[in-house]
């Protein structure tokens, strides 16, 4: 083995010595074709019920995924369970996030690596006549001793970070799960407000034309009628807002299951679930909520990584840069000899190659950085990653408490207007009838009962839908995927009674 060839096995048998171990299996798990998804997925699938999802990396894999899209939706009516599992499939900002997943890997993988060599090859003594131009050959390999050094350290906290990309996968995964749940909910309840303004159009409608007899016969004043005729107006204004309500509600589920084209025809229920019996029970939520959500490991995770970058920045405080250099120095010499022959002294040259190993050590000496500010900035940065964990786990807490208690009280208002102002005015309506058809009860007395009753349905409507929709809120509160801004926040509601609506 040459000088040279010695040099740089010296230098690669010490660059293993000091990078320390990273496992194969380690390796594999970066550089897989889906790296870190089978976690992802299968907390998925624990966290709600079995949903699946993918990530599409291939045509094959969308064309399947888009054949078992379409056999879920096309000219079906879906329920909210089959539009989350639609959006987990199909929904391409979630496809966005797992790419995030498989850069966060790649960097991982990239930091197993060790650092390449430099290689630096020199001539000098050009245009020396004495060796065909050509006087001495250098060859130097130069390797980063401090990145060798540190390496098992700058993949700890690769792998720390690729471990944040996979919970904040999930977390993506759950937030598109919870916005589509809403957004069935939503939809569901816009398309129930058309139908009970339809059957209070059906009212108004028997009213107005009413009406208008009553005052061809001079039975009813002007000022009657057209308070008949606006209540009819109003209520038809009423119908036109709440379908375009209805349909852009659609649109928005439609947006967030990633539909197009055909698979745009489906139908959604024209009235929410029944309301529970009794909402559940939880003893602990903050305790569950702490456990459950996935923000707050990813805040954990944060951490962790900063923890560990503070401890690089430490070990490098005051080295930030040694090389090791090796190699090796060719020089051609050319050795003149005399002798005499036959009277007369006669030269004789020859080539001559003598090669002299180098090693050289190179680093920066601390004389002005003396690494403070660094160690300073990297003490800060923990400090507020350790306020932002505590912050979150207050705010956990907080989101926990009033996501339950706004499931609690919306059960309540809606069961009040389930099982006591409903009954009322059904009551009312048909006593109304019974005394109506013995004339004792006016014509329009009856209507305003009629119209007072599909009031309150349209008012227990969007109760229910309040329900639903902090039941969504109290799931991502404690599992994970984002709580809404107000929970159970009602949507304007749509009321039957109008300026015109009495008489």
């Amino acid at each position: 083995m040459t000088g040279k060839a010695k040099k740089l096995a010296a230098v690669t048998l010490l660059g293993a010595l000091l990078s320390g171990c990273v496992s194969a299996d380690q390796i594999d798990s970066y550089s897989a074709a889906e790296p870190g998804f089978a976690s992802v997925a299968g907390e998925t699938s624990r966290r709600m019920a079995g949903k699946s999802t993918v990530w599409i990396q291939n045509a094959d894999q969308a064309r399947a995924t888009a054949d078992r899209v379409h056999g879920l939706v096309f000219r079906k009516t879906i329920t909210a369970d089959t539009a989350v599992q639609v959006a987990l499939l199909n929904n391409r900002g979630l496809q966005s996030a797992y790419a995030e997943l498989g850069m966060s890997a790649a960097d991982a993988w990239q930091e197993t690596m060790l650092e390449n060599p430099v290689v630096s090859i020199g001539l000098l003594g050009i245009a020396a006549p004495e060796v065909n131009g050509i006087r001495t050959l250098e060859g130097m390999v130069a390797a980063n001793l401090l990145s060798l050094s540190t390496r098992k350290r700058r993949v700890d906290i690769a792998d720390i970070r690729f471990r944040q990309s996979q919970a904040s996968a999930v977390e993506a995964t759950l937030a598109l799960a919870s916005q589509t749940r809403r957004a069935w909910i939503e939809a569901v309840a816009a398309f129930e407000t058309v139908t009970l303004l339809n059957q209070a159009q059906a009212a108004a409608d028997a009213a107005s034309e009413l009406a208008q007899k009553l005052g061809e016969t001079g039975a009813m004043p002007k000022a009657a009628q057209a308070r008949e005729h606006a209540f009819y107006a109003e209520l038809t204004g009423q119908k036109a807002q709440a379908r375009l309500a209805a349909q852009l509600a659609k649109e928005q589920l439609t947006r967030l299951m990633g539909l197009w084209g055909d698979d745009t025809n489906y139908f959604v229920p024209d009235a929410l679930p029944r309301l529970p019996g009794s909402p559940r029970r939880i003893r602990a939520v903050e305790s569950d909520a702490l456990r459950g959500r996935i923000d707050l490991q990813i805040a954990k995770l944060e951490l962790e990584a900063v923890a560990q970058s503070y401890k690089l920045t430490n070990a490098t405080r005051y080295v930030s840069d040694l090389e090791l250099i090796a190699g090796v120095e060719a020089e051609r010499e050319i050795e003149t000899e005399y002798e005499l022959d036959g009277g007369s002294l006669e030269e004789h040259k020859s080539k001559k190659t003598v090669a002299t190993p180098q090693i050289e050590l190179e680093f920066a000496i601390p004389l002005f950085d003396s690494g403070k500010a660094s160690l300073r900035k990297a003490e800060f940065a923990y400090m507020q990653a350790a306020n932002r964990l505590a912050e979150k786990a207050v705010t956990i807490r907080s989101e926990a408490r009033s996501s339950y208690t706004a499931y609690q009280s919306t059960h309540k208002i809606a069961r009040h207007y389930r099982d006591a102002v409903l009954p009322l005015r059904k009551t009312v309506e048909a006593e109304a009838l019974l005394t109506y058809n013995g004339m004792i009860t006016s014509t329009f007395d009856l209507l305003a009962d009629t119209r007072a009753r599909i009031n309150t349905a349209l008012l227990a409507s969007d109760a229910k839908r309040a329900f639903w929709i902090s039941e969504a809120d109290l799931a991502a509160a404690i599992v994970g995927g984002g709580v809404a801004a107000s929970a159970g926040g009602a949507a304007p509601q749509m009321t039957a009674e109008a300026g015109g609506g009495g008489h």
